[in-house]
């Protein structure tokens, strides 16, 4: 019997990407199962964009009442699909587009990677590439020690302890053993808090000849530096989510070295006062904020 893959993609405000993402889904040589699209209380023309696939079985639109964010998305759509019975949950966001190989190649470059470690493997993702065919800075994993132990043995993927929610494969074991997204983040951090939870028995892999294009204004990574009063509430929310993860569930240790690190970038970029007065803030929030992660309701 074949495993059952549903896609998962969140979306706000971005119909101007979305059907691209959407058809480059339904598109793959290996065919998704399902495509549960979880709109987040998006205020522009989004539902009159899905109401082009009304007439296709393997889509199903899930609209929230109000905007949860990425974590709350993806908690929604995941839940979803594992309740439908999901063997395989395929995330990502509304500007990824996949390319037509992708879910095949992780379908078979995570069986590979499980065959050759002799273990589950919590998750597997795709190569990230900007538009212009250039690494996604944004998108790169953190790798482990000991990161081309499969690219040793001749498989084409790497060993990583984390990534982010663009492109990645989970199955329904993870989902089963260590639950959803903490919906309470809300934005940033969620991606990295999950894969690292998930990744409790060992690392996941990232398959490199699967490839998805994540099409971003530009090639940017994450850093405090670019903090500026328009974007300031994204990043309040991952410095309180990031400095709670790091409190509760790493070392403090860690935690010192976020909070040093963030200052570094602040301090050399010349952010205003007031906005590192409110990097602070969010920063000790952390060190009381820890929510629990909730788990999916079981079919089988």
């Amino acid at each position: 019997m074949t495993d059952k893959v549903a896609a998962v993609v969140v979306t706000y405000n971005r119909v101007d990407k979305l059907g691209k993402v959407l058809d480059s889904i339904l598109a793959q040589t290996r065919s998704v199962d399902q495509l549960i699209v979880v709109d987040n209380a998006s205020t522009d023309s989004t539902p009159q964009l899905l109401s082009v696939y009304d007439d296709d079985p393997r889509v199903e639109i899930v609209r929230l009442s109000t905007n949860t964010g990425g974590a709350g998305g993806f908690a929604a759509g995941m839940e979803r699909a594992y309740e439908r019975g999901a063997d395989w949950v395929w995330i990502m966001d509304d500007d990824c587009y996949t390319t037509e190989t992708a879910l095949e190649k992780l379908l078979e470059g995570h069986a590979e990677a499980e065959t050759e470690l002799g273990r589950p493997v919590p998750y597997s993702c795709s190569l990230v590439r900007y538009t212009d065919g250039s690494i996604c800075e944004m998108n790169n994993p953190g790798t482990t020690w000991d990161w081309g132990r499969l690219i040793a043995k001749g498989l084409n993927s790497v060993l990583i302890t984390n990534c982010s929610f663009v492109s990645v494969l989970i199955p329904r074991r993870s989902i089963a053993k260590y639950g959803l997204p903490l919906v309470e983040y809300f934005i940033w951090f969620d991606d990295m808090e999950y894969t690292l939870r998930i990744s409790a028995e060992g690392p996941g892999v990232q398959i490199l000849d699967s490839v998805a294009v994540h099409d971003m204004p530009e090639n940017r990574g994450v850093n405090f530096g670019d903090l500026n009063p328009g974007n300031a509430w994204k990043f309040y929310h991952g410095a309180r989510n990031e400095s709670s993860y790091r409190w509760h569930h790493d070392d403090k240790l860690a935690w010192v070295q976020f909070v040093v690190t963030t200052y570094a970038w602040m301090v050399r970029a010349r952010v205003g006062r007031r906005l590192q007065l409110g990097v602070a803030k969010r920063i000790l929030e952390g060190l009381k904020f820890d929510p629990k992660p909730k788990m999916a309701r079981s079919v089988r």
